[in-house]
């Protein structure tokens, strides 16, 4: 562990804390599905997806693509409508699949019709970085000068020996192209890196921290790994280690401290879906992960007790 910083210094930058300092409130994430599959999906590199990868394509969460972008979004705000207050915003996210995969026409289409409905104050798009062409890339450009747009990039880890095992389908070069390409654009960038992938230690998940952090990136997400049903990685839940309660938040403390405070943290946990959860199940029970980092954090005097409340 590295010297611990004060919770009063607060050298972290929490998703809730931009949001109030750039909103003046909480946004809540409305969870939107626009119809699309995956180049890892459909053939064009490959056939399966990723291998931990859900057949919703990560967006198991999301509302259904049967609807239009306009109803899904009512129907996730009827979702939170017990958690916020009158005047509340919220982000349009594009979860499930790759949203950038398919013709600019459509893409602006779904784009704009959420981007423009009232109560949306940020788009969020979540994507593969092999996915952003120049077309693409000039929509996003002018979408960002209507309402700020956020691009997810699903990195996973750094490492090339990994990336193979989980069916990423591109090198790392790909990824920082990217980086460099939505920077030019000034679009916020949010990367995604997996905590307890197959045969990754700590140290591999720092050094992808560190990798990334070096990096002009705007947030980052630290996901715990999920087997889920009817994926190919529960094919290999035997011949593997599956971090348990305590070690995953060690190595969370551990990643948090080497992010910088100018890099906003948007999530340092994550809940599956329980009816597809093999394991880990202790993370089925979200409530029980977070009190159980904060008391962590706490008796070791560490500044991020805080951010657990606060992510």
């Amino acid at each position: 562990m590295n010297q611990k910083v004060m919770w009063d210094d607060k050298p972290y930058y929490s998703l809730n804390s931009y949001l109030k300092e750039e909103y003046g409130q909480k946004l809540y994430k409305l969870s939107l599905d626009g119809g699309m599959t995956c180049p890892n999906r459909d053939g064009k590199i490959g056939h399966g997806g990723c291998i931990f990868c859900s057949s919703g394509g990560s967006g198991d969460f999301a509302a259904s693509r049967t609807l239009s972008i306009t109803d899904q979004i009512e129907q996730a705000k009827d979702k939170v409508k017990h958690k916020v207050k009158s005047g509340t915003q919220y982000i349009a996210y594009f979860q499930a699949f790759t949203n950038t995969y398919a013709p600019v026409e459509y893409l602006e289409k779904i784009f704009l019709e959420a981007i423009m409905h009232p109560d949306v104050a940020i788009l969020s798009i979540a994507t593969r970085p092999d996915c952003l062409g120049n077309d693409i890339l000039a929509l996003l450009e002018r979408l960002n000068k209507i309402k700020p747009v956020w691009v997810e990039l699903g990195l996973q880890t750094i490492h090339e020996q990994s990336a193979s095992f989980i069916r990423r389908g591109y090198p790392l070069s790909v990824f920082k192209e990217a980086v460099s390409a939505l920077n030019k654009c000034q679009i916020d960038i949010i990367v995604h890196l997996i905590v307890g992938l197959p045969f990754e230690s700590e140290e591999d998940l720092l050094e992808s921290v560190r990798y990334v952090c070096n990096l002009p990136i705007q947030g980052i997400k630290l996901q715990l790994l999920h087997i889920l049903k009817n994926t190919d990685l529960s094919k290999y839940i035997d011949k593997f280690h599956i971090l348990e309660m305590d070690e995953y938040i060690d190595w969370i403390i551990d990643c948090v401290e080497h992010i910088p405070k100018h890099i906003v943290i948007h999530r340092i946990t994550g809940d599956g879906p329980k009816n597809l959860l093999i394991a880990p199940t202790w993370s089925s029970n979200k409530k029980l992960v977070l009190n159980t980092m904060h008391k962590t954090m706490k008796e070791r005097n560490t500044w991020q007790g805080k951010l657990v409340k606060e992510v």
